[in-house]
């Protein structure tokens, strides 16, 4: 039986080395009636120069030879790169452990003893072989595959800059359309103060109350579109401190309701009045009055407003929960994502208030979370993670 099988393109070249030629005769013979292609040297010198102008597929080195023993020469073989792939296997008449363990230590991949048995040694030189083609084909593999993930790494690298100039564009339109609108809007808004003071019909001031609210609609666009501009694109400079959970809500109550001309029926709950955040106090004021205004937004002014405060070992929940007829699914799988889609239940979508918020609470290191409630109405979170606050 021959190894052919086992060729990829050519026949395999292996050295003997040995000091007696009848072993080499041997040896020679029943490998090269297999298939293999032989060359010999008699001495270590001799092995170390065949080397130095041929590539070899084994070594099959005997270890007691004179002046220059196989253990030696398999250290220079393992010290030139040229030929530290090379499997050795050596041929030994000691079967002692130490011997065999040296050998290993050194380099050597295996060993036979002499006498040699003809099946044993095909089969040894074998394994070998095949493990060296094996080797060489995975390192050609990796070579391939190295070559892939650069070309993918470039291919990323360039989409990535793509994304970051469209997202710089986009924020920049943002920025731009809300300063477009402040100088108009100033205008619109004053002006609209000044005919509210003179003496109109009843119609008239229904038209002008809405000249105002839409007014005031635009200018909270603006304002927002502004916050988000200056988060996204890292401009912002919170002022973490240690504040009062209770303090924030009681502050954005009180500012929603001045700014709305709005009496809120709130029901507050909370584990420990005396809780603190590590915040931007301005920043979760703001999250906590566009989760209110949302809410009621879908739910109506007219059902109450439940918040939470719940205070765990590693986090701390600021939860507002209305009344109203909840999300959608829709609703739920976009409502922080910009100019989210609408629904039948929201019908103008969730827009940029909350996704505002969900910036807010990703520079806090921590999260906004929605759901609907069992028993009716929709749920939004903030989540604090006291772990992360230094």
């Amino acid at each position: 039986m021959t190894d052919n099988h086992i060729n990829l393109s050519e026949q395999r070249k292996i050295l003997i080395v040995d000091d007696v030629a009848r072993n080499i005769q041997i040896l020679g013979n029943i490998l090269s009636s297999n298939g293999y292609q032989i060359a010999y040297a008699q001495n270590g010198k001799q092995a170390l120069k065949i080397t130095s102008s041929q590539m070899f597929d084994l070594i099959l080195l005997d270890i007691m030879m004179p002046d220059m023993d196989g253990y030696e020469v398999c250290k220079y073989l393992k010290k030139n790169k040229e030929t530290n792939s090379i499997p050795i296997i050596f041929l030994t008449a000691k079967a002692d452990m130490d011997s065999i363990v040296k050998g290993f230590e050194i380099g050597g991949q295996d060993y036979i003893t002499k006498p040699f048995n003809s099946a044993e040694l095909l089969a040894r030189v074998k394994t070998q072989i095949q493990l060296q083609v094996q080797k060489k084909q995975l390192k050609e593999a990796n070579i391939v595959l190295e070559k892939e993930v650069q070309e993918r790494t470039k291919q990323l690298q360039k989409a990535n800059l793509l994304l970051e100039k469209l997202d710089k564009t986009k924020s920049d339109f943002l920025s731009i359309i809300s300063h477009e609108l402040r100088t108009p809007l100033n205008g619109i808004i004053g002006l609209t103060n000044l005919l509210s003071d003179t003496k109109v019909d009843k119609s008239q001031t229904e038209y002008i109350d809405h000249l105002k609210d839409v007014s005031e609609r635009l200018v909270r666009f603006s304002d927002m579109a502004l916050l988000i501009t200056s988060l996204k694109i890292k401009k912002y400079q919170p002022d973490f401190l240690a504040v009062s959970v209770k303090h924030l809500i009681e502050s954005a109550i009180k500012k929603y309701e001045k700014s709305k001309k709005s009496k809120l029926i709130i029901n507050y709950n909370s584990d420990d009045d005396n809780t603190l955040v590590f915040a931007d106090a301005d920043l979760i004021r703001q999250s906590i009055i566009l989760i209110i205004e949302n809410s009621f937004k879908y739910a109506g002014e007219d059902l109450p407003l439940d918040i939470n405060v719940r205070n765990s070992e590693n986090k701390v929940v600021i939860e507002i929960q209305d009344n109203g007829p909840g999300f959608s699914e829709l609703a739920l799988n976009r409502i922080f994502e910009l100019f989210g889609a609408g629904d039948i239940l929201h019908i103008e979508g969730s827009g940029l208030s909350l996704a505002a918020v969900k910036l807010i609470m990703e520079m806090h290191n921590g999260s906004i979370e929605a759901k609907n409630s069992e028993n009716g109405g929709a749920i939004l979170s903030l989540v604090f993670f006291t772990n992360n606050q230094n």
